[in-house]
């Protein structure tokens, strides 16, 4: 890599500091010479003074991604290598996250301070996934360091098709390796990494389906948008009543399936729209002690923000239907744009609506090992309110 001396410098239109690792393109002032997506820069304000080194875009909405604004720093492969090295230290030393699971994330993102990375373990399997085109150009290094802190494991590495366009690289993946089981609070569930669902397995709702399985004990248990079952597994193995889960893919609810018959418990999982089988379940008087609402993201387009709260509403006010009193209800939201005091307010207006007490007992979001950088409150996109009806 060039030395920072050697740097093209990009200039911001402003003399303050950005105050976030993202400035998008109307920020600065385009340079006269084309430089390649994913091009290492040196940062200056508009007097020109130094203000970091990141990558360069000018083909990316986010034309900027600061990556250290201490002026001794070098971004080269050892850099690279550090952060990287920092981020497994922190989970494996500090939050101990093997004791819990061989499923966790090892680097999220700008959380970790590798803006355009996010990497995820499934037992020996690493899923590295691409956001950015300087991340792309380090790929050689960011393979290396991983497999020094995971000797042996298999790497899948992939760029969604949208990300590929609007960062103008060709990520070119690995062969997608076979299916694995991985472990979480001592019960096995099915992760396939590039056979759609990410994985089949979200580790980010991992405290989450343990606390919600504390609280469903000897309750009835609703899974709506479930997924490959999680929440409803783990619900049955501490002690759940009897549980159903609902989502309309029928290829995730084979997994489901597979995933609680490798727990030994009877899990009734079921295919269709949720709109329509709530309504159902609710007209025949049918009622669920514990539930939960954990929708796939509904946007990513900040436009459409609006309708995607609406649909949180619709789908939480129709949950209510079939929740006693004295019920629990689970709502989630991974949709990063929805910030958390709007979720919040959805809430507010569903109890509003349906005439009900909604008692908040606590407010979660993604675990430990997806830590979010306090100038980047986007990265903290997971919102698990944990309710009591009345």
């Amino acid at each position: 890599m060039t030395t920072p001396q050697q740097l093209p410098a990009i200039r911001l239109k402003s003399d303050r500091a950005p105050g976030h690792p993202w400035v998008w393109s109307a920020q600065v002032h385009k340079p006269e010479a084309r430089l390649p997506p994913g091009s290492v820069v040196e940062v200056q304000d508009a007097k020109g003074r130094f203000v970091g080194r990141g990558f360069w875009n000018g083909h990316a909405r986010i034309a900027l991604r600061l990556l250290s604004a201490d002026p001794a720093e070098t971004i080269d492969a050892g850099w690279i290598a550090r952060r990287i090295g920092r981020a497994v230290q922190l989970r494996r030393e500090l939050l101990q996250l093997d004791r819990a699971s061989d499923a966790w994330r090892v680097v999220h993102s700008e959380g970790d301070g590798l803006s355009g990375l996010v990497v995820d373990r499934y037992a020996d399997i690493l899923v590295v996934e691409y956001f950015a085109a300087g991340m792309w150009k380090f790929r050689e290094a960011i393979h290396d360091a991983l497999q020094a802190h995971f000797p042996g494991a298999r790497l899948y590495w992939f760029a969604e098709s949208h990300v590929q366009k609007q960062e103008s690289f060709d990520c070119r993946s690995a062969e997608v390796p076979a299916a694995v089981e991985v472990h979480e609070h001592g019960l096995r569930f099915h992760a396939a990494p590039g056979c759609g669902h990410k994985t089949g397995f979200f580790a980010d709702q991992r405290d989450n389906r343990r606390r919600f399985a504390e609280l469903a004990r000897d309750r009835r248990v609703l899974d709506l948008c479930c997924n490959a079952g999680g929440f409803a597994v783990h619900a049955m193995a501490a002690g759940a009543r009897s549980a159903t889960g609902v989502d309309m893919d029928a290829g995730i609810l084979g997994i489901a399936r597979a995933n609680a018959d490798a727990n030994g418990v009877a899990v009734d999982f079921q295919q269709a729209d949720i709109f329509d089988w709530v309504r159902a379940a609710a007209a025949r008087g049918e009622t669920y002690d514990a539930v939960v609402l954990d929708p796939a993201k509904l946007t990513r387009d900040r436009n459409k923000v609006f309708d995607a709260l609406k649909k949180y509403f619709a789908m939480n006010r129709m949950a209510l239907d079939v929740i006693p009193r004295g019920g629990l209800l689970l709502t989630c939201s991974c949709t990063g744009l929805v910030s958390e005091a709007d979720f919040l307010e959805m809430l507010r207006r569903v109890a509003l609506n349906a005439g009900r007490e909604i008692q908040i007992l606590d407010v979660r979001g993604a675990g430990a090992d997806h830590p979010v950088r306090a100038d980047v409150p986007e990265s903290r996109y997971l919102k698990a309110l944990f309710c009591r009806v009345d």
